[in-house]
C-alpha cells in the first residue's frame, strides 16, 4: 500500500508541471481566423476587429497574445505596459470583393464612382476601415461613402460576410479573406500604388496570471519557419526574416 501511494504521489508531482502549461489564448485580427488554427490548434483563439480585441485587454480579458491588423492596436498596449514589444510578422493588401454573378456590374473601384450600389466597409477605429479610407483618399474616391448606400461593419469577416451572401454589391476586404470566398466571391484589383501598409504585429500580454511561457513559445512559432510558411499558404505577405 506504501509502494503503491508514494507512485501515485510520484505521478501526481511529474503531472503539475504538464497541466500548468496549457495552450495559451490568443485573441486576433479577423482577418487570421484561417491562418492560426491551420499553425497551432491547441490555443484558444477570440477573433475580431482589433481595436475591440485592444479594448478587451485593457479592461482584464484573459489574453495570453495579441495579435493586430495594424501597428496601432499592438503599439497601444505596449505603451500602456500591457504587453510585450510588438513584433512586425505579416503583410497584407486590400481589395474590393463583389459577388460572384456580380449583378451590380463592378468592374474596377472607379465603378463605384455615382450612386445605387451597395458599399460594405469596415467602421473607422477597426483596421479595415482606416485602411479602406486611406485608400480612397489617395484615389481621391472618399465621396463614394455618401454617395452609395454605406453598411458599416464591425470587422472585415463582416464585411466579406455581406458580400458572398449578395447583400452588398461590393466590399474592401484584404486580399486573403478573398482567398478564402473564391466560388462566392469575384477578387478586384485596386492600383498599387495607393495601397496602404497593411502590417500584422503581435505580443504577449502582460496580466496577472498571464501564460507567459506558452504566450511566448507561440510567437516563436508564428514568427519562425512554420508560421511564415502557413501565412505565405494562406496569402500574406511575409516581412524580411530578422
Amino acid at each position: 500500500m506504501r509502494i503503491k501511494l508514494a507512485l501515485a504521489a510520484s505521478v501526481a508531482v511529474l503531472a503539475w508541471p504538464a497541466a500548468a502549461q496549457a495552450a495559451p489564448t490568443v485573441y486576433a485580427a479577423a482577418s487570421l481566423n484561417n491562418a492560426f488554427p491551420a499553425l497551432d490548434g491547441a490555443p484558444k483563439y477570440n477573433f475580431a476587429g482589433s481595436n475591440t480585441l485592444q479594448t478587451q485587454i485593457e479592461r482584464g480579458a484573459p489574453a495570453d497574445v495579441f495579435a493586430s491588423a495594424s501597428p496601432t492596436e499592438a503599439e497601444a498596449l505596449f505603451n500602456k505596459g500591457l504587453c510585450t514589444r510588438p513584433v512586425t510578422f505579416a503583410t497584407n493588401i486590400l481589395v474590393l470583393v463583389v459577388p460572384k454573378d456580380n449583378p451590380a456590374g463592378v468592374k474596377s473601384v472607379y465603378s463605384l464612382r455615382g450612386s445605387g450600389k451597395r458599399l460594405a466597409v469596415g467602421t473607422a477605429g477597426v483596421p479595415i476601415g482606416n485602411y479602406t479610407r486611406l485608400l480612397l483618399r489617395r484615389l481621391h474616391l472618399t465621396s463614394i461613402l455618401s454617395t452609395n448606400t454605406v453598411s458599416q461593419e464591425k470587422d472585415v469577416t463582416s464585411v466579406l460576410t455581406k458580400v458572398a451572401l449578395g447583400s452588398a454589391d461590393a466590399g474592401f476586404v484584404y486580399h486573403t479573406d478573398a482567398l478564402s470566398t473564391r466560388g462566392r466571391t469575384r477578387e478586384i484589383r485596386v492600383p498599387k500604388w495607393a495601397q496602404p501598409a497593411v502590417r500584422y504585429q503581435i505580443c504577449a500580454v502582460k496580466r496577472p496570471g498571464a501564460n507567459t511561457a506558452e504566450a511566448e513559445a507561440y510567437i516563436k512559432k508564428v514568427v519562425g519557419g512554420a508560421g511564415r510558411t502557413i501565412l505565405k499558404r494562406y496569402g500574406f505577405g511575409l516581412p524580411p526574416r530578422g
